[in-house]
């Protein structure tokens, strides 16, 4: 098959149910594994967010949505040139990834699949499905990474719950949604702000304050870790304000932001970081 991904998490499980070599283009995040980084790019920003702190970044891409514009500009005529067999987009967010709805018309006649993950089943499931739609088998694949779940499942039962909050924005605060509250219940961490299954929802430093964490998890969406420490340390007051025992920062970008198999790297960060 002849795959265009427009999905960060889809092109990670391509590579990783063998198929890396049917992808004929990907997106500009595109990033893991090393090789998707030389596979032709049909997207890219229509914001210069890199040049923006957290707070600003919030306000750029609230003012697009008020808008109506898109964050993403995507090259239809390339994708078609490409004659590929299948496109794979998302119906999750539309701040995350290039959504399905914004290519449909441009690219119709190809078919596209539309991944909407919402839980950790979901995206499990999403990479099963995935690979039939591809011919391929699941089975090796899953079989790592249930077994890899289940480990880490049970090095956090005994070492016993921790009461935490998990960020996936610092400026403002964004607690924990859809997958990720799957994560932090595996890896025992019990988060009261989290949103299992929904969208995350802006809330305030006080908000989080007033839950007591004895640990405080900051992951910002699209933020390696280097720039994550540098965000974090904006709004260092803030962090402080909460009290918690720790603070751990990690890769969001990398990891817990990607509905993927990399979800289960995220998971054994949480236990480790616990």
């Amino acid at each position: 098959m002849r795959i265009v991904s427009l999905l960060p998490s889809a092109t990670e499980s391509l590579f990783a149910l063998g198929l890396g070599t049917s992808l004929v283009a990907v997106t500009h995040e595109c990033d893991y594994p090393p090789e998707a980084s030389s596979l032709p790019i049909v997207t890219r920003s229509t914001l210069r967010l890199h040049e923006r702190d957290s707070a600003g970044i919030e306000i750029a891409v609230s003012e697009a949505a008020m808008a109506g514009r898109s964050l993403y500009f995507v090259d239809a005529k390339a994708i078609q040139d490409l004659e590929p067999d299948l496109v794979i987009a998302q119906d999750v967010c539309k701040v995350c990834a290039v959504s399905a709805d914004q290519v449909a018309v441009d690219l119709e006649g190809i078919r596209i699949i539309r991944q909407h993950p919402h839980s950790l089943r979901d995206v499990l499931a999403d990479i099963v499905a995935l690979a039939a739609v591809c011919g391929a088998d699941a089975t090796p694949l899953m079989r790592r990474l249930n077994a890899r779940i289940d480990a880490a499942a049970q090095t956090a039962h005994r070492s016993g719950p921790v009461r935490g909050v998990f960020l996936e924005w610092i400026d403002p605060p964004y607690p924990a949604g859809h997958w990720t509250p799957d994560l932090l219940a595996l890896a025992g961490i019990e988060d009261p702000l989290a949103r299992p299954g929904a969208p995350s929802v802006a809330i305030s430093w006080a908000d989080v304050a007033n839950v007591r964490p004895e640990l405080l998890v900051l992951a910002p969406c699209g933020f390696d870790q280097r720039r994550a420490q540098a965000e974090a340390e904006l709004v260092r007051a803030d962090i402080d304000s909460v009290g918690a025992d720790r603070v751990v920062v990690l890769d969001g970008s990398a990891y817990f932001n990607r509905p993927g198999p990399r979800l289960v790297d995220s998971l054994e960060l949480l236990v480790a970081s616990r």
